[in-house]
């Protein structure tokens, strides 16, 4: 199992490094191989410039400013998402890395001809994790749509394989958070997390089976 953490939140001290630390604590139990992403710490420039998408169908040139992430997301067959939900969806460090890393022949094919449609590039993905707070309760996030997970389950999901196994957990009404709620969250997402990776069907790697 190679997993890829995609991490980002700008202070050391959150609560959401907490999940993060919790997440790769967990990955590294079942035996896999993780890389974090950590997109402050790396200072990742989110915003897509001119020139990018002036490259960005050339599938050879569109990867050369950021090699790194897409061939971190080209290694990986777990990708795992750990951030703070900001008006209900992704910070924009977030949403910028989707922009720039999700390129045509590194996350999706694009159309061939006309009336056609993108096709995924991701299969080689079978686990997919969503980690997530959220200051709206979870009533209001829905009423809104999620759009954060919307766009992480749903659209991320499609481009990867037909049957990748999912997980999502979010802490709502972090803004008035008890410890007891923050425990209880954490260990919500040690379950959810354990649950992710289970060993699939056609896993070969028997020894990547938890020992917890």
């Amino acid at each position: 199992m190679r997993a890829l953490v995609v991490y980002a939140h700008p202070r050391a001290e959150s609560f959401t490094a907490a999940v993060r630390n919790l997440v790769i604590e967990r990955l590294e139990a079942h035996g896999a191989e993780v890389q974090l992403f950590d997109l402050y710490d790396r200072r990742f420039e989110p915003v897509l410039s001119a020139y990018e998408l002036e490259i960005y169908e050339d599938e050879i040139q569109n990867r050369r400013h950021i090699a790194e992430a897409a061939a971190a997301l080209e290694w990986c067959d777990t990708l795992i998402f750990v951030y703070p939900t900001w008006w209900y969806g992704l910070p924009a460090m977030l949403k910028g890395w989707l922009d720039r890393v999700m390129l045509p022949g590194v996350a999706f094919i694009m159309p061939k001809g006309a009336g056609d449609t993108i096709r995924p590039g991701l299969q080689h993905i079978t686990r997919l994790g969503v980690f997530t707070t959220c200051g709206a309760s979870f009533w209001l996030t829905r009423f809104i749509g999620a759009p954060g997970r919307r766009t992480l389950i749903r659209g991320v999901g499609l481009l990867c394989a037909p049957r990748c196994r999912k997980a999502f957990a979010a802490h709502y009404l972090m803004d008035s958070s008890t410890d007891e709620t923050r425990s209880a969250h954490l260990a919500r997402c040690r379950k959810r997390v354990d649950r992710l990776l289970r060993p699939l069907k056609n896993d070969t790697h028997s020894e990547m089976r938890t020992t917890a």
